[in-house]
């Protein structure tokens, strides 16, 4: 250093405070934690920024959060409620599972709604324009998931039932710890209302050892359809979802006509019966 000429330490020096201050403030931007925005006993408006078309009445909708650092702030397996007005002023309220998570959703979130034209919320979302806020207050719920809470899951789902399915399944997929093995049973009414197919598909795909999905449908149209006919039967569980037993668990979340048939059917294969509303430890959980 003291050969070097003056305007060579100048220089050296310069530099080396240069190279600490953008250290110093990388470190600064990167410890920033994403904040969540949830509040459990407060109403928050969430704009409408992009809406995905699955069906002809059923879609994705992605709602903004106020900081593009920002989080929802959701325990995966908890739901939001959403607060409209029906047209004689008369407050409503809703509940339902986003399908994005906290870890790959920073600064919006994700919701799989299918629009009713007897509905409410859904109805009053499906008519939401780009800008359009919605009211959503959280978290809700009495299930949260954390990792390796149990060695099988088997999951039972209709129509956008799958939306809290989906919102586990995708945590245990990132999660390489995550051993969990899922077993899901997904029916629909026909080929076309398979909801996230392709991303189920993909899941599977990657890792056949760790989840497995069986669709059933009421009404195939193609005799190309290699998948299940019908109901969740008995027989459907027993094929295709793990059986009772210390570390498995049952989730159900669909229609209430399938959800009773499911209980019902989990009994008669030595299931504990499903509680009138379910709690974390149950071994049937019913969203």
């Amino acid at each position: 250093m003291d050969s070097l000429p003056f305007d060579s330490k100048t220089l050296l020096i310069g530099g080396l405070v240069a190279i600490c201050v953008i250290t110093l403030a990388s470190r600064l931007l990167g410890s920033k934690k994403a904040v969540p925005v949830l509040i459990k006993d407060q109403y928050k408006e969430f704009p409408l920024v992009s809406k995905t078309v699955l069906t002809h009445n059923t879609a994705v909708y992605r709602f903004g959060l106020p900081k593009q650092t920002d989080v929802l702030g959701l325990p995966i397996g908890q739901h939001i409620s959403i607060k409209g007005n029906l047209p004689d002023g008369k407050e409503i309220m809703r509940s339902y599972t986003p399908t994005s998570l906290d870890s790959d959703s920073v600064g919006f979130f994700e919701l799989l709604i299918k629009s009713y034209e007897q509905g409410n919320v859904s109805k009053m979302i499906g008519e939401l324009q780009i800008g359009d806020k919605i009211k959503v207050r959280g978290p809700k719920g009495f299930y949260t998931y954390t990792p390796n809470m149990n060695s099988d899951i088997g999951m039972i789902a209709g129509g956008t039932g799958i939306a809290p399915m989906y919102q586990i399944i995708k945590s245990i997929h990132s999660d390489p710890k995550d051993r969990t093995k899922v077993s899901i049973v997904y029916g629909s009414q026909t080929e076309d209302d398979i909801l996230l197919k392709k991303e189920l598909d993909a899941i599977v795909e990657s890792n056949p050892e760790q989840f497995k999905v069986y669709y059933l449908l009421d009404k195939p149209a193609r005799d190309t359809w290699t998948g299940g006919v019908g109901y969740v039967t008995p027989e459907v569980i027993k094929s295709h979802l793990p059986a009772p037993g210390p570390g498995t668990q049952l989730l159900v979340c669909g229609p209430p006509g399938m959800v009773s048939s499911v209980k019902k059917n989990a009994v008669a294969l030595g299931f504990e019966k499903a509680k009138p509303i379910s709690k974390m430890g149950d071994q049937v959980f019913v969203f």
